[in-house]
């Protein structure tokens, strides 16, 4: 059992190495991009409440 625990961390260690890491500016730009999506998504989500209060108020 420890055999295999020690495999696979030795291997995991080894793909780790091979990952090729996104740069500070990279990682900076992504999330940018992130928050700006989710804050029209929020706009978006807040629009079609309010609208749709509106119109529960006016059917009651």
């Amino acid at each position: 059992m420890f055999r295999k625990m020690f495999t696979f961390l030795r291997e995991s260690y080894a793909e780790l190495k091979r990952v090729t890491w996104p740069s500070r500016k990279e990682i900076m730009g992504s999330t940018l991009v992130v928050f700006i999506v989710v804050g029209i998504l929020m706009l978006f989500i807040a629009l079609f409440d309010f609208l749709l209060t509106i119109l529960v108020r006016m059917l009651v």
